[in-house]
């Protein structure tokens, strides 16, 4: 069916070739003469577009322009004018216009305009899916040749890519296909972390940068007495989900550098994090802070020790006369807290803003049905965290820190991975929670499902006793008791879970951004 769109202009008899034009192309047109009759059509009449002259005789468009809107309010208007004054403009932009044509127009300008308005997201979807239809062999080889970390990163940033490319789009085969690619991705990224991951640990070189060297590796370089800086770290921050909160930073901030590094195993908080601020690997910390360091089976906050650890770090990368400030936030009141006090903390060389809200999140998915629903799966996951950004306290600090000229470096610990897939585990009463990694004696599981360590001390994680190991899930495997195995598999499935091996836990951005002048 046509789409139906009413143009008025009071000189509409000499724009009759016009509406011809696109009459070829497949427009049903209506013309009218005065607003004022066509406001009597409007209401009735199922109208996909409407193009509209300002200055006309009698009601003029700008006026017609509000009451069209009080009619219908999603109906898409284009206004169509000689007058070039910005006020005019300003005021039809004001008042929700889809389009601003300056006359005279020619066939062409209308039709593009019109394919904006109401085709774009059919030609988007259309262009999308043959480009990706042409980058998958692509990826697909670059898989297969992948050598290194850096190989490794890039491939994951374009599965991204074209995962928020892709999103909106209603083909969903095309969707099951890059899904699957995904799959097979994570699948050889898992392979490669196997065979790589201790050599990163005890090279001196060609190696990413990990949790425990990142600080000293890309933050160091930006602090200084002589410069303010922000360093956010947002807990459980994919990159998928810093791609889907970036515009809402540039309303403030240049991006001058995107980097990514690797978390360390297990991908969890207490060995992450703890490494991010110490610049330390986990039995490194026990040795040096036997008093801070909590093993899994130990009651208390693992992760309560993080600013000591980081005063520790700067010290001995011999920035300790820098005056620094750290905050966590837990909870909204004290985020509020946080804005009203900028004045306190704006002076700082260095401050650290630890947020928790999407590791909350994530957890909230798993034990609030409501939250469950909302949360089905990596799209709504990424709309409900922007969601969260745009209305938070957090985004106001943005743009004060902006305002004071502070750059700002965003990162986070780990990421996470939506799990599907159990993998059965038995273990002692002391072998740990998590889902995605254990640590404990006796460990039984199935081999091809994880990434077993037996020498605890060479990967630099903490020795329980002297029979622990460690195992961490592959790919979007969760692992799984056999006591109560349905109903822990039921529970658990499709949440969000990290700890383990994949793309989406391991690589993780660290973005440095220079306010907007």
């Amino acid at each position: 069916m046509a789409l139906k769109i009413l143009w008025i202009d009071d000189e509409i008899e000499l724009l009759k070739p016009h509406a011809l034009f696109l009459e070829k192309k497949g427009y049903e047109m209506q013309m009218i003469n005065n607003a004022t009759d066509a406001l009597e059509l409007i209401p009735t009449e199922n109208f996909s577009a409407v193009l509209i002259d300002e200055n006309m005789p009698g009601m003029g468009g700008l006026e017609a322009l509000q009451k069209i809107k009080e009619i219908k309010p999603q109906l898409p208007i284009v206004m169509i004018t000689k007058n070039e004054e910005e006020h005019i403009m300003e005021e039809a932009i004001g008042s929700h216009i889809a389009d601003y044509l300056i006359k005279p127009v020619n066939p062409n300008q209308i039709l593009l305009s019109l394919k904006k308005i109401l085709d774009s997201d059919k030609i988007i979807t259309e262009k999308a899916v043959v480009n990706y239809q042409q980058e998958f062999r692509n990826i697909a080889m670059e898989m297969m040749n992948a050598r290194d970390y850096e190989d490794w990163r890039d491939i994951y940033k374009k599965l991204v890519y074209w995962e928020l490319e892709l999103e909106n789009i209603q083909d969903s085969e095309m969707s099951k296909i890059l899904e699957a690619q995904k799959e097979e991705a994570n699948s050889a990224f898992f392979k490669f972390v196997e065979r790589n991951y201790r050599d990163w640990l005890h090279a001196t070189d060609d190696k990413p940068s990990l949790s425990h060297t990142v600080f000293k590796d890309m933050a160091k370089p930006h602090l200084s007495k002589n410069e303010n800086t922000l360093l956010i770290m947002v807990d459980n921050l994919r990159y998928d989900q810093w791609k889907t909160i970036e515009p809402l930073f540039n309303q403030f901030y240049n991006v001058e550098k995107e980097q990514m590094y690797y978390s360390i195993l297990p991908s969890a908080t207490q060995y992450a994090r703890n490494a991010f601020f110490s610049g330390l690997m986990p039995s490194q910390i026990e040795k040096r802070f036997p008093d801070y360091w909590l093993n899994d089976p130990d009651d208390g906050n693992k992760n309560q020790y993080e600013k000591e650890f980081l005063e520790d770090q700067m010290k001995r990368l011999g920035l300790s006369e820098l005056s620094t400030q750290y905050y966590k936030i837990l909870n909204s009141d004290f985020e509020k807290k946080i804005l009203d006090d900028f004045h306190q903390y704006k002076n700082k060389n260095l401050t650290v803003i630890v947020y928790n809200f999407i590791d909350i999140l994530s957890h909230a998915k798993t034990d609030n049905r409501i939250v469950s629903q909302m949360i089905r799966d990596d799209k709504t996951y990424r709309s409900t965290t922007k969601n969260w950004f745009q209305n938070s306290y957090l985004l106001q600090i943005v743009r004060k820190a902006a305002a004071e000229g502070m750059k700002i470096l965003l990162t986070t610990d780990h990421g996470t991975i939506f799990v599907k897939k159990p993998s059965q585990v038995v273990g002692d009463r002391e072998t740990s929670t998590n889902l995605r990694y254990k640590m404990g004696r006796k460990l039984q599981y199935e081999d091809k499902d994880v990434f077993a360590i037996d020498d605890a001390e060479d990967y630099f994680l903490p020795r329980v006793n002297v029979s622990s190991k460690y195992i961490f899930a592959k790919e979007d495997i969760f692992l799984a008791y056999p006591k109560n195995y349905n109903h822990y598999v039921n529970y658990y499935k499709e949440t969000y879970q990290h700890g383990g091996v994949s793309m989406e836990e391991m690589i993780i951005p660290f973005i440095t951004l220079t306010p907007k002048v």
